[in-house]
């Protein structure tokens, strides 16, 4: 095996809480490594796609108001040994025909906003256009998650152009405001220390996510008051 199929048996290895045998391994990746390449590299031309949807429409909003809504376009593809964990969890098939199926978060599209009112604006825009299909919405700004998150979460199918065919992908999209982003960032750096959590800390989270959101709503504010004026 060369090294990169041996970093992706390592990786379902550690997956899956166990070391695959040479043998196993090479069945496996003579099975599966090939398919799981070419659907990663879909997801990422599909992650390619719709963050030049939002740079566009960036660029475009910017020409109207005199200045862009969107702060920073940040994309992720999910690493193996989460996708691995995520099929056994669920107890879906270790195949790369499940992974496709049953994982909608593959490919991931985060979308930091200047403003609230910028979300929804931009996700209306996003959906608005003919090539883009609305698979989920979660609206976790009108209804925070218990831990005090907030975000408008999408999982959206866009097709991809390959050089013979066309494929249709789902991808994941994340719109936040800058107080969010930083909240859930460092949210997630707290909460994921080993020994970290506890009651005391989740309410000083809640609360901190009560700050943002207060942030968030008064900067609005501001904002109309100064197109009101204007």
């Amino acid at each position: 095996m060369n090294g990169t199929e041996t970093d992706l048996t390592e990786e379902i290895g550690r997956a899956l809480g166990i070391s695959l045998p040479a043998g196993e391994a090479a069945e496996w990746l003579k099975e599966y490594a090939e398919p799981y390449r070419e659907l990663m590299t879909r997801y990422r031309c599909a992650m390619m796609e719709v963050e030049t949807k939002f740079r566009v429409l960036n660029e475009e909003l910017s020409l109207g108001d005199d200045r862009n809504p969107i702060e920073t376009v940040k994309v992720r593809l999910k690493k193996p040994e989460s996708i691995m964990k995520k099929l056994l969890r669920n107890g879906f098939p270790m195949t790369v025909e499940s992974i496709e199926q049953n994982i909608n978060d593959i490919a991931g599209v985060r979308v930091i906003c200047s403003f609230s009112s910028d979300i929804y604006m931009l996700a209306d825009s996003l959906l608005k256009q003919d090539d883009v299909l609305l698979l989920q919405k979660k609206d976790y700004i009108a209804e925070p998650k218990s831990n005090g998150y907030r975000s408008l979460h999408l999982i959206i199918a866009t097709p991809i152009f390959l050089h013979n065919s066309k494929r249709l992908m789902k991808v994941e999209v994340q719109l936040r405001t800058l107080a969010m982003d930083m909240w859930a960032s460092l949210e997630h750096k707290l909460r994921y220390k080993k020994n970290a959590e506890s009651a005391a800390m989740a309410e000083e989270l809640l609360a901190c996510a009560e700050i943002s959101a207060e942030i968030d709503r008064r900067m609005e504010k501001i904002r109309s008051d100064v197109a009101a004026a204007g």
